[in-house]
Protein backbone atom coordinates (compact mmCIF):
# COMPACT_ATOMS: atom_id res chain seq x y z
CA UNK A 1 0.00 0.00 0.00
CA UNK A 2 1.31 3.61 -0.82
CA UNK A 3 1.66 6.45 1.26
CA UNK A 4 2.49 9.67 1.56
CA UNK A 5 4.50 11.23 4.81
CA UNK A 6 4.23 15.36 4.54
CA UNK A 7 7.00 17.03 7.00
CA UNK A 8 7.18 20.88 7.22
CA UNK A 9 8.66 23.10 9.48
CA UNK A 10 6.87 24.02 12.72
CA UNK A 11 5.11 27.98 13.19
CA UNK A 12 8.19 30.09 14.13
CA UNK A 13 11.00 27.75 13.04
CA UNK A 14 12.54 30.31 10.33
CA UNK A 15 13.07 28.79 7.14
CA UNK A 16 15.93 30.35 5.33
CA UNK A 17 15.64 27.57 1.93
CA UNK A 18 11.91 29.08 1.80
CA UNK A 19 13.28 32.62 2.45
CA UNK A 20 15.47 32.12 -0.39
CA UNK A 21 13.12 30.49 -3.06
CA UNK A 22 10.82 33.82 -1.98
CA UNK A 23 13.65 36.46 -2.88
CA UNK A 24 14.10 34.37 -5.91
CA UNK A 25 10.72 34.38 -7.10
CA UNK A 26 10.09 38.42 -6.47
CA UNK A 27 13.41 39.01 -8.39
CA UNK A 28 11.54 37.03 -10.94
CA UNK A 29 8.47 39.60 -11.08
CA UNK A 30 6.41 37.90 -8.98
CA UNK A 31 5.57 40.27 -6.64
CA UNK A 32 3.59 40.87 -3.30
CA UNK A 33 4.42 37.26 -2.25
CA UNK A 34 4.28 36.38 1.20
CA UNK A 35 5.69 33.98 3.57
CA UNK A 36 7.01 30.87 1.38
CA UNK A 37 7.69 27.82 3.46
CA UNK A 38 9.79 24.52 1.72
CA UNK A 39 8.40 21.20 2.91
CA UNK A 40 9.16 17.71 2.35
CA UNK A 41 7.16 14.53 1.02
CA UNK A 42 7.94 11.37 0.80
CA UNK A 43 6.20 8.31 -0.61
CA UNK A 44 6.19 4.86 0.60
CA UNK A 45 5.50 1.75 -0.49
CA UNK A 46 4.37 -0.63 2.87
CA UNK A 47 3.87 -4.01 3.03
CA UNK A 48 0.49 -3.64 4.96
CA UNK A 49 -3.00 -5.04 4.46
CA UNK A 50 -4.88 -2.23 5.36
CA UNK A 51 -5.31 1.57 5.27
CA UNK A 52 -5.26 1.86 9.22
CA UNK A 53 -2.20 -0.52 9.58
CA UNK A 54 -0.64 1.42 6.55
CA UNK A 55 -1.07 4.80 8.46
CA UNK A 56 0.42 3.51 11.97
CA UNK A 57 3.63 1.89 9.45
CA UNK A 58 4.45 5.46 8.11
CA UNK A 59 4.05 7.61 11.88
CA UNK A 60 6.29 4.74 13.42
CA UNK A 61 8.90 5.65 10.09
CA UNK A 62 8.00 9.10 10.40
CA UNK A 63 9.01 9.44 14.44
CA UNK A 64 11.99 7.47 13.87
CA UNK A 65 13.27 8.81 11.17
CA UNK A 66 11.44 11.29 8.47
CA UNK A 67 10.91 14.28 10.84
CA UNK A 68 12.79 15.88 13.46
CA UNK A 69 9.70 16.09 15.74
CA UNK A 70 11.67 19.18 17.55
CA UNK A 71 11.21 21.27 14.57
CA UNK A 72 9.04 19.94 12.29
CA UNK A 73 5.52 18.53 11.72
CA UNK A 74 4.10 15.57 9.79
CA UNK A 75 1.17 14.07 8.80
CA UNK A 76 0.79 10.31 6.80
CA UNK A 77 -2.04 9.37 4.43
CA UNK A 78 -3.05 6.81 2.14
CA UNK A 79 -2.50 7.45 -1.44
CA UNK A 80 -4.28 6.83 -4.09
Amino acid sequence: MKIRVFVSLKDGVLDPQGKAVGHALETLGFKGLGEVRINRVVELEVPADNAADALAEGEAMARALLANEVIEDFSVEVAE
